[in-house]
């Protein structure tokens, strides 16, 4: 029999003049497929219409990833628990959008995660995304706890797809809440799905599915065509409701 050898995939450098990203469809499974670039508004946002997104440490170039597989909550999909559902009918927290992004997205790059020792959601990881807010594609989700900021995530909302990018909890529960808060009002806004990139028990727990590349790309295709909540989310309400 002969041997199989496989071809090894050739990660390309990307220019500050194009914004043209390789097929993700053919990246390798660990889903690094490019370098470099920059971090511009449109450069972004053709990578999130493609499946493709940064994440890199620092001190590193700029690396674009599409894993294969994906990991996609439907918003009818999440999962409530017994005890999660006593917290929400407790209704101690209170949910706002749009109201507080630079917190929240200060909060996701400086608060403690086990078994990680620096974060990266780098400073020019800030200036970038809070200039997609500022534009109206990027959002937060803000949970509070008497008057105060205790949770939230941030992400970017194009066509009917949202792509989550990190959450924070400063007490128990706040960024489930953030997420629940999400997917109700999604859903009800039509969204085809919350994109959670790579797969973690915690996002498997509240109802997200792993799926192939190829079928989070078709996905996508269709989600991108149908039309952007662009702007500010201010006027987005939430309460947890049975």
């Amino acid at each position: 029999m002969d041997e199989v050898i496989e071809e090894e995939y050739y990660v390309p450098p990307l220019s500050r003049y194009t914004f043209a990203f390789p097929n993700p469809r053919y990246a390798p499974d660990e889903g690094l497929l490019a370098y470099g670039g920059d971090l511009t508004s449109h450069r972004l946002l053709t990578a999130y219409k493609k499946g493709i997104f940064p994440w890199y440490s620092e001190g590193d170039p700029i690396l674009w990833w599409s894993p294969n597989p994906r990991l996609l909550l439907y918003p009818q999909n999440f999962k409530l628990r017994k005890s999660f559902r006593r917290v929400l009918r407790s209704g101690k927290f209170s949910v706002t959008f749009d109201r507080h992004f630079a917190e929240v997205i200060h909060h996701c790059a400086t608060v403690p995660r086990k078994g990680q020792e620096s974060s990266w959601i780098l400073p020019e990881i800030i200036e970038a995304y809070s200039r997609l807010h500022e534009e109206g594609f990027a959002h937060a989700i803000e949970v509070h706890l008497e008057g105060k900021l205790v949770g939230g995530l941030y992400g970017i909302a194009y066509g009917k797809a949202f792509f989550g990018e990190s959450m924070f909890s400063l007490v128990s529960d706040a960024s489930k809440v953030a997420f629940k808060a999400l997917s109700d009002v999604l859903g009800s806004r039509g969204y085809d799905f919350i994109d959670c990139q790579m797969k973690t028990d915690h996002m498997v727990g509240l109802g997200a599915q792993v799926v192939g590349r190829d079928t989070f790309l078709d996905a996508l295709e269709v989600a991108i065509t149908k039309e952007t909540d662009f702007g500010k989310w201010h006027d987005f309400t939430w309460e947890y409701k049975e």
